[in-house]
């Protein structure tokens, strides 16, 4: 539906003894792209948590196809794979500088109403963005 890219240099605290990353520190990286494609969409998770809405994680997959080292260059496509309801779902995949593919991954996130702690539809601001950002691509 939309995706976003966003760059990212592996640095020496993202690794593990064998110099590769870290398997934890890929939903880091999904987070990173998460937050940069709603950005890019002209959403804030700022704007969403001000507006009483949280975001928070319901299912996160990671497939990994070659690690990705320390120094490395990590292009991460983020893909929002359809309009949200109450749930929001996004797919990434990850490159190295040599655009091989490390990495795939999906999570699904919930609006949740901060206060009540209830899970409610997506905003429509939210989907009107979504919508205004499609009709410019």
């Amino acid at each position: 539906m939309l995706t976003h890219s966003v760059f990212y240099r592996v640095c020496y605290a993202d690794t593990d003894q064998m110099g590769y990353v870290y398997y934890g520190n890929y939903a880091r990286f999904y987070e990173i792209a998460r937050v940069e494609t709603l950005r890019d969409i002209g959403v804030s998770y700022k704007v969403l948590e001000d507006a009483g809405i949280g975001l928070p994680v319901y299912e996160n997959y990671s497939k990994y196809h070659a690690p990705a080292l320390y120094d490395d260059l990590l292009r991460v496509n983020c893909t929002l794979v359809k309009m949200p309801s109450a749930r929001i779902e996004f797919e990434y995949r990850i490159y190295n500088q040599l655009d091989e593919l490390l990495h795939e991954g999906k999570t699904t996130l919930v609006f949740m109403d901060l206060a009540s702690k209830k899970v409610v539809k997506a905003p429509e601001w939210l989907i009107s963005a979504i919508i205004e950002k499609k009709s410019d691509a």
